[in-house]
């Protein structure tokens, strides 16, 4: 019973582990790698209740190492899954957050990389803005009143503390482009950040947008919020 208790909550662990992994480096499609998602979660509990047969009828085989380690392994199984699912409920299913709703940034150098994603790159229009607006409504321009070299310096230099791929820096237009690759899954998330004079104030609008997937489970939202951060740091706000 030790060995079959053990053995299930690892692979109920595993199956939750790797999926990110394998997805990454192509091994397995996305809908698969969830599924396993799906299954860990059904190993945990299994796990589970076996480690509590255990522990009724056969208490002198339990070991207090291999039974703690099971709980811990199938808890991650269980726990981790039901956690996304709550995230994914409790925010819109979009993945294209910008602070300017109405006339957001475009992706120009990004978007030919973007050309085999299941998401476009264009906007995805007025029902995601409402969305969004619902959900995230602090999420508006930013007014600085530093120079707009100075800002498009401070945005670069933020981009590269975040660790994001700088694709395009175009000072002409006020323009930075990004990407941001997940660690887990090593989902390529596209961020463009717009500079413009207002003027004696200049606006700064940041939009990121994932490249699958129909509901980004908030990490749009927060990787905006994340580099405002960075930029004020940056500014010395």
């Amino acid at each position: 019973m030790k060995i079959l208790v053990s053995l299930v909550s690892l692979i109920a662990f595993l199956l939750v582990a790797l999926p990110g992994p394998l997805y990454k480096f192509g091994i397995l499609d996305l809908g698969t790698a969830f599924t396993g998602f799906k299954f860990g979660v059904f190993a945990g509990i299994a796990a589970l209740v076996l480690l509590g047969i255990q522990v009724l009828f056969k208490r002198d085989t339990v070991r207090l190492s291999s039974a703690l380690t099971a709980v811990i392994l199938s808890a991650i199984a269980i726990i981790i899954p039901l956690s996304m699912m709550n995230t994914a409920q409790s925010v819109p299913p979009i993945h294209d957050i910008s602070t300017d709703l109405i006339n957001p940034p475009e992706f120009v150098a990004i978007a030919p990389l973007r050309a085999d994603a299941p998401n476009p790159a264009a906007y995805d229009g007025i029902e995601t803005a409402e969305q969004q607006r619902d959900a995230y409504p602090e999420l508006q321009t930013l007014t600085y009143t530093q120079p707009k070299s100075e800002l498009m310096e401070a945005t670069e230099k933020a981009v590269d503390n975040l660790g994001w791929e700088l694709v395009n820096n175009d000072a002409s237009v006020g323009i930075i482009e990004a990407t941001d690759t997940t660690t887990w899954f090593g989902f390529k998330d596209d961020v463009v950040i717009r500079v413009t004079d207002k003027g004696s104030e200049r606006l700064v609008d940041i939009r990121s947008k994932s490249r699958v997937g129909g509901s980004d489970l908030g990490k749009n939202a927060e990787r905006i919020r994340t580099f405002i951060e960075e930029l004020n740091v940056v500014l010395g706000k």
